[in-house]
């Protein structure tokens, strides 16, 4: 073994694969009992392609990283669509010019999007953080009216923590549209593997010097002293990419970095369809956030339909549970820093990805991350 990789996600593999198509012989450790991290996909019992862990999409505006996933897979174009359903009514996210014409008057709504023309010209989009802030009352009642209705109310379920307190990114992430485009995205590349994500990850783990080992924790086999890396309590004889929370590798000497995980309440009914969009939002709704209908995402011909409710919860380090977001807050990113700094200094330590970095990536973000730290290896 010339490198050990911790970590059978999309930034774990695609080291992996840079390392054995050099020539080195990689073996992953992986928790979990199964390839492709938080993007593993299966066929339930209904025969409806469901994402275990909750809906992913592959877009980007970069043709090297979206060249880059057609090796290994073949891919067919998907526009995301969400929606969100606020005082009983559903409405295009990221909101658009329809969903002032769902909650104005005629007259009003026609006044309200003079306002943004005037004030925005040719801008398509504006963060919500922009349009509360605006000069204009007219436009920064809209975006208080939102912020109240939507994002202030979806925030505090999903981090746990008041909007004041997250980082500003967070309400950044999904911007008002200035038209009545729909999409949740704007990136040239949106697409979906034509077999699964699974088969992907299978494809692009497929060398004779990468091995899989599976239900491994890495923690409880790696640790680190003054310093040093150790493997069974012995120095660790190779490199290590790790992807994995980097405060439980230090066994949180600078406590825990909040993550937030997610329960899922899987559901079948023998219906068409569960809602108008793939996935939508309930921000008003107790305790869960969102809704993904599996059938509709990919586009799936088949009778019923299967759904996950989403409910976020805390995570706790040791618990059945998965850390899937960072919670970005001041304090969490100067306790982040911290971590950081410690890694750093321990020989053959490399690491990447969402969990390992504290930063909430996309897919093509934590593509372009791996592919980066392949560089310096």
């Amino acid at each position: 073994m010339d490198y050990l990789v911790v970590g059978c996600g999309l930034s774990g593999c695609v080291v992996a694969r840079n390392l054995a198509e050099r020539g080195h012989k990689v073996t992953i450790w992986e928790r979990r009992d199964h390839v492709a991290g938080n993007m593993y996909d299966y066929v339930d019992s209904y025969g409806i392609l469901v994402h275990k862990y909750g809906p992913h999409t592959f877009h980007t505006k970069k043709k090297d990283l979206y060249d880059y996933m057609c090796r290994f897979a073949s891919w067919e174009d998907y526009k995301l669509t969400c929606m969100a359903e606020i005082d009983g009514i559903v409405t295009p996210t990221p909101f658009n010019f329809q969903t002032i014409d769902d909650f104005y008057d005629p007259e009003q709504a026609m006044t309200l999007k003079a306002h943004i023309k005037a004030a925005f010209g040719d801008r398509q989009t504006a963060t919500v953080v922009e349009v509360i802030q605006h000069e204009d009352p007219l436009i920064r009642a809209y975006g208080q009216f939102l912020f109240n209705k939507d994002y202030s109310l979806y925030t505090a379920k999903q981090w746990g923590v008041s909007p004041d307190k997250i980082d500003v990114s967070i309400l950044q992430r999904v911007p008002l549209r200035f038209s009545y485009d729909v999409g949740y995205f704007d990136d040239e590349y949106q697409v979906m593997p034509r077999s699964s994500y699974t088969d992907f990850f299978k494809s692009l783990i497929d060398h004779p010097n990468i091995t899989v080992e599976f239900n491994i924790d890495a923690a409880t086999r790696l640790s680190i002293k003054d310093s040093q890396l150790f493997l069974d309590d012995q120095a660790c004889p190779c490199p290590v990419v790790y992807t994995g929370a980097l405060d439980e590798l230090f066994d949180c000497v600078v406590g825990p970095l909040p993550y937030r995980s997610l329960h899922f309440e899987w559901m079948h009914e023998d219906i068409e369809s569960k809602q108008k969009a793939p996935v939508v939002a309930y921000p008003q709704a107790e305790g869960y956030t969102r809704i993904t209908e599996y059938k509709k995402l990919p586009v799936q011909k088949v009778r019923g339909t299967t759904y996950a409710v989403e409910y976020p919860l805390p995570y706790h380090s040791g618990s059945q549970s998965e850390p899937y977001y960072p919670v970005l807050t001041e304090e969490s990113k100067r306790q982040y820093a911290s971590y950081k700094k410690l890694a750093n200094k321990v020989d053959n330590l490399y690491y990447c990805g969402r969990l390992a970095d504290f930063k909430y990536y996309n897919m093509d973000q934590a593509l372009e991350r791996a592919l980066e730290l392949c560089n310096i290896l």
